[in-house]
């Protein structure tokens, strides 16, 4: 390129003038040409949603180019496949060693809904370009893909109630699980891997992008937040009275005006619930590690580029506010941490406060029945020339059912592998016992419990679980577990370990062993020890009495007055219904 010194001379001026002219056409076709570089497939056909293996690709090339930016495998999937983490920090420290705020970004959990995956794709170039800034005290991590296996399933008809995109992935994954309910007990690689690197990121706010299901209304984008009532006080008045207002008044301003997710009743004019996010859930398992969690759900029947769009323009919406704030939610959480570890219950179950209703404005259509032409019933419709505005009822308020005293420690025997594996991945703090020892414990019996009827993601889930309770000595051995509750993962030690939890390892089938008997007796073996027994045992013949007289078919029923006799005497074994995790109260 020749250069032009200028002078004084008549006409440097003019050839001044071009001279930056063409500097700037040319910065402007240099950017032009990297962007177009950069192409994403969603680009060139809003329509398309990309393979994984060409979202791999693509964010491969951007980590050659430019040094923000670093993608590496992080660990295995069901499908074979690793999963990736894509770092972007300003700095280039792509480790969680510094003291930087961190959003964490999860796409195609669900593989159909795919919006994420190019919003994300989309986001990640304009940061590398400079046309998006995140603040020098942030490191965004993203999973491009984290149900591959799903993805690799690809087709244009699983989604029946869904416009676009033109092909996609499936739900399940490469073990038809569905990933959005395993975050706890980790039946899946993908889980497990996830939650480890939930726990090397230990972020403060999480996006777990999807698409909606259901009614049909005028939002593009209906979001999802933490459930409030059980995230920690802390971070649930941040959430609440700074983050969500600022996030609904700047996507209204990007014409992007979101709703609480449409969780109805019925129809949404009847009125809309917030979502009760288990532990099972992503956010519910985010709440766990006190971190801030949204699900932004857009609305299936919009066109597909408007989902990605607005997916995009919430995570940067995201980045403003958390610009804004200038690292405040980092000194949040600590308090938050520092809460769970000194406070002295925890909740471990909530139920709908149907008094505490608010009124929400709500943009829908006109809920209509016409006569089926399929099976000539009235049927269900939304008329898009009635377009309404009004105040409907929002419910958005749990208390808690269940709330447990904390214990000092729990001790988890070792041969429970699969429960001390996954409080490892959990960052949770273990000490080995290095020698047997006897402990004074609380235990539970499983005095009632009930069990689905059909299998849930790959379970007979137990659920209205009742227990009694027994204080006494207990003999431990050389490696079973110790589990302190003074450390931060409190919530997510007793929301797994206490067996009463919607979505403890107990109602996971974790611990089923307990459930079985294993030792019986012969009745004409043990008719003469019984008949000992009930002679010199006052206490227990006139327990035996009173059941007798109580109860007509136990009167007459031989085999059950026997198992009587055998169930309140020493060679009844203690372990039959005796959860085998104790609770040191001191």
């Amino acid at each position: 390129m020749q250069f032009t010194i200028f002078t004084n001379k008549p006409g440097s001026y003019l050839a001044m003038k071009y001279y930056i002219t063409f500097l700037i056409i040319l910065t402007f076709s240099t950017l032009m040409t990297a962007q177009s570089h950069y192409h994403t497939p969603f680009e060139t056909n809003s329509n398309y949603t990309p393979t994984y293996q060409e979202v791999i690709e693509y964010y491969h090339a951007l980590g050659d180019t430019f040094e923000i930016i670093d993608i590496s495998p992080f660990g295995m999937t069901d499908s074979g496949f690793p999963l990736h983490e894509v770092v972007i920090n300003n700095s280039k420290d792509f480790t969680n060693q510094n003291d930087n705020q961190v959003l964490f970004i999860n796409n195609a959990i669900h593989p159909g809904e795919p919006c994420g995956v190019d919003a994300s794709m989309l986001l990640v170039r304009d940061i590398c370009l400079g046309k998006l800034a995140i603040p020098d005290n942030m490191t965004l991590v993203l999973v491009p893909f984290y149900n591959i296996g799903g993805g690799l399933n690809r087709s244009s008809h699983s989604r029946a109630n869904q416009d676009g995109p033109e092909a996609y992935g499936f739900r399940g994954n490469a073990k038809n699980l569905d990933l959005n309910r395993d975050f706890v007990k980790c039946d899946s690689k993908n889980a497990r891997t996830f939650n480890q690197l939930i726990t090397k990121w230990n972020p403060h706010v999480m996006i777990d992008t999807h698409t909606s299901n259901g009614a049909d209304y005028q939002y593009t984008m209906t979001l999802i937040a933490t459930q409030k009532d059980k995230l920690d006080p802390y971070l649930s008045a941040y959430m609440t009275e700074t983050m969500l207002p600022f996030l609904y008044k700047d996507m209204e301003e990007k014409r992007w005006e979101m709703i609480p997710y449409v969780y109805a009743k019925d129809i949404p004019d009847n009125g809309i619930i917030g979502f009760m996010d288990y532990p099972r859930y992503s956010s519910g398992y985010a709440t766990l590690h006190n971190v801030i969690s949204f699900m932004p759900e857009t609305h299936m029947l919009k066109p597909y580029k408007d989902r990605v769009l607005s997916t995009k323009a919430f995570i940067e919406s995201m980045i403003t506010f958390l610009t804004q704030e200038g690292g405040k939610i980092i000194d949040i959480k600590r308090d938050a941490e520092a809460h769970v570890m000194h406070q002295e219950s925890i909740s471990l179950n909530w139920e709908l406060d149907k008094e505490n209703t608010t009124q929400l404005s709500f943009k829908g259509y006109a809920a209509k029945y016409k006569t089926s032409e399929v099976t000539g019933q009235d049927r269900l419709y939304y008329d898009h020339d009635e377009p309404f505005t009004k105040l409907i009822p929002f419910n958005n308020t749990y208390k808690p059912t269940l709330t447990i005293t904390k214990p000092e420690a729990y001790i988890i025997p070792k041969g429970y592998t699969n429960v001390i594996e996954r409080l490892k991945w959990n960052g949770i703090n273990l000490e080995v016992l290095e020698s047997d020892t006897t402990v004074q414990v609380e235990q539970y019996y499983i005095s009632k419990y009930e069990t689905v009827d059909k299998p849930y993601e790959g379970h007979y889930l137990h659920y209205n679980v009742e227990t009694r309770t027994v204080n006494r000595s207990w003999k431990y051995y050389k490696g079973d577990v110790l589990v302190h509750m003074h450390q931060p993962g409190a919530s997510y030690i007793a929301n797994v370990l206490e067996p009463k939890g919607p979505d403890s390892f107990f109602a996971w089938n974790f611990f089923d062993g307990v459930l079985m008997q294993k030792e019986y007796f012969s009745p004409y073996v043990f008719e003469d020890t019984a008949s000992e027994l009930h002679s010199n045992n006052r206490e227990l013949k006139e327990k035996f009495a009173i059941k007798k007289a109580e109860d007509p078919d136990f009167a007459g029923d031989a085999n059950a007055q026997l198992r009587y006799i055998y169930e309140h005497s020493a060679h009844y074994e203690l372990t039959h219904m005796l959860y085998p995790v104790g609770r040191i109260l001191k």
